[in-house]
């Protein structure tokens, strides 16, 4: 029987047919599952910023790709205006808002929360919002978002500071603090610490003279100690913040409880004003009502100012607990911290350079959980040339990621025996 060439030729050629036909097809989806994505990413660019004219009557003005539509809001005590927009990308310098002009003093930009960004403006009074309005890009002339204010009264800014509190989106802090986490349960009886990165987001922390951002510098340290502590395998690690997203002070600490952590650590790089080639090495804080130095005094206040830089209105907080029970939680609270700084100052000591007396206290916002023993590490000060280069070693922040974790092995190392001795029995 002779073989049938013929057929075996259509066969190969329906083949490929059908074999170029699904390569198209799979082309063609790609290529709209690729055009969806780069559709999703793309934000708008805020390309250019300035301030304009005096102290009657202040323009600013952003320069833009795309039309979009800010929700204005007032803040006082201290007097300031929010500008809340979609995300968008920032392609200007970091330090543009440090000058302002007229009625505005300085303002500052950043990511704010999970899909939203947020400018945020000193006033050097009450003001009023006369107009704003969008110009389209004209020839060479990019697109402009304007915003004319002019000077007001206390009275009336304080009535815009009520319409417009409606009118404010409600901060997604707890979307952007992956929320998911705060209702897991914990692994087994490991304990669980709570790793804070300060600052993130439109609040930037600290700066060098250099240009290093201590919200970039604590958030890869906390990342690293993370990981450190993960691989011991002893402990369950979360982080307030896990990306260049802003927290507020208060979502912190309600992380740290509503977790039910068993050590809560914030991670700070500062700089300070007076003394900067002084101060010098790494401190350790605890709570304290009076701070116990002039120096732990300032840095307690730069911290606690980070709602204010971020624009969150902190007058809605909740109130203090005055529960007798509370009282008597955050004493016992307060001697584990201070039992914990210790033994972490001692790690310390043997791995790094440490400011003399580096176990400090002051009045943190971010350490006031009552029932989370918790401490505030400040790595060093990026207002000193030395620490900078400290901070940014990969070697030396590998030496003090492992002398921390020694410290949380000493801190834990009585409950790991006794749950060691029960699962013996």
């Amino acid at each position: 029987m002779k073989p049938q060439v013929g057929g075996v030729f259509d066969g190969i050629r329906r083949f490929a047919a059908l074999t170029a036909m699904l390569l198209a097809f799979f082309t063609l989806a790609f290529t709209v599952h690729s055009g969806a994505v780069l559709a999703e990413t793309v934000k708008p660019v805020v390309t250019g910023a300035r301030v304009a004219g005096d102290e009657d009557r202040t323009r600013f003005v952003l320069d833009m790709d795309t039309q979009v539509t800010p929700v204005i809001s007032g803040l006082a005590n201290p007097y300031r205006l929010i500008l809340d927009l979609p995300e968008v990308s920032f392609s200007i310098p970091q330090d543009v808002g440090e000058t302002g002009r007229g009625l505005i003093s300085d303002w500052r930009f950043g990511l704010f929360a999970l899909g939203k960004s947020r400018i945020v403006m000193d006033l050097s009074g009450p003001v009023s919002v006369d107009k704003t309005f969008f110009l389209p890009a004209v020839d060479d002339q990019p697109a402009r978002l304007v915003m004319d204010l002019v000077r007001s009264s206390p009275q009336d800014f304080a009535a815009f500071v009520e319409t417009s509190r409606s009118a404010r989106p409600v901060d997604s802090e707890k979307a952007a603090s992956k929320s998911d986490k705060l209702t897991a349960q914990k692994n087994g009886h490991k304990p669980l610490i709570v790793l804070d990165p300060g600052h993130g987001g439109i609040d930037s922390g600290a700066t060098s003279a250099a240009g290093t951002l201590e919200k970039a510098i604590v958030l890869e340290f906390a990342s690293l100690l993370k990981a450190k502590l993960e691989a011991s395998g002893l402990y369950d690690v979360h982080m307030t913040r896990e990306d260049d997203t802003f927290i507020s002070l208060g979502r912190r600490v309600e992380i740290g409880h509503e977790l039910a952590a068993d050590l809560f650590i914030s991670i700070h790089a500062d700089s300070v004003r007076r003394g900067q080639k002084l101060a010098r090495g790494s401190t350790v804080y605890t709570l304290s009502d009076k701070a116990s130095d002039q120096l732990s005094a300032e840095i307690a206040e730069t911290e606690n100012m980070s709602d204010v830089v971020a624009g969150v209105d902190i007058e809605t907080g909740p109130g203090e607990v005055t529960d007798i029970l509370i009282d008597l939680a955050r004493r016992e609270t307060r001697s584990f911290s201070v039992y914990f700084a210790r033994t972490l100052v001692s790690e310390l000591k043997s791995a790094v350079r440490l400011i003399n007396n580096p176990h400090r206290s002051a009045g943190f916002r971010v350490l006031k959980a009552h029932d989370v023993p918790s401490v505030l590490v400040e790595l060093g000060y990026l207002s000193n040339e030395h620490d900078e280069k400290l901070l940014i070693s990969d070697e030396w922040r590998e030496r003090m990621a492992g002398a921390i974790t020694e410290a949380v092995h000493g801190f834990f190392r009585p409950r790991l025996a006794r749950q060691q001795e029960t699962a013996s029995q």
